[in-house]
């Protein structure tokens, strides 16, 4: 397994911040991504987990025929497929962009792993505030929205730190 990167690029060789990341996911059309292709694959893989919410969904109904719940779970299996892709577009790029130096600490998960899981706890926290009040029917937070909001938060204060310790040399993503 190599642990050295490529020699550090100018411009888009730059990990995006924990902001630009969060822009990426909320925004379809923000300009960023169209520069970063970290960011324009985080984009995607929130794309891929509201698909997947959905056929998740779609597939648990009450009223979902066999057929209907076969065709569902063959559209989670493609939407991973594209997720892992996604994921490992984001990590040879960080291979191919980031340096570091030897001997810094090995972070546990890859780049792609980080952004992957933030973008579906962007959609559990979305889907939280999703569910409106019946009486109002404007979004209502409670416990749940307030929880998966929180734990979105920590990931992206997390990821934020991850970078920061990745620029400064004191951490080393893992490159499989």
């Amino acid at each position: 397994m190599p642990t050295e990167y490529a020699g550090s690029r100018t411009g888009a060789g730059e990990l995006p911040p924990r902001s630009a990341l969060l822009r990426a996911f909320r925004e379809a059309d923000d300009p960023n991504r169209r520069k970063h292709r970290v960011l324009a694959a985080a984009r995607e893989l929130v794309e891929c987990h509201e698909r997947r919410h959905h056929a998740l969904a779609a597939g648990h109904a009450p009223d979902a025929t066999s057929g209907r719940v076969a065709a569902c779970s063959q559209l989670v299996d493609d939407i991973d497929v594209r997720r892992a892709e996604l994921v490992g577009r984001i990590d040879d790029w960080v291979a191919t962009n980031i340096a570091h130096r030897s001997g810094a600490s090995l972070h546990t998960e890859t780049l792609g792993a980080v952004i992957d899981r933030m973008a579906a706890k962007w959609i559990a926290a979305q889907q939280a505030l999703g569910k409106a009040s019946p009486a109002t029917q404007t979004p209502r937070v409670d416990g749940e929205a307030h929880l998966q909001w929180t734990r979105l938060a920590e990931l992206a204060d997390g990821y934020q730190d991850l970078i920061t310790d990745v620029t400064e040399h004191r951490r080393r993503l893992p490159v499989w």
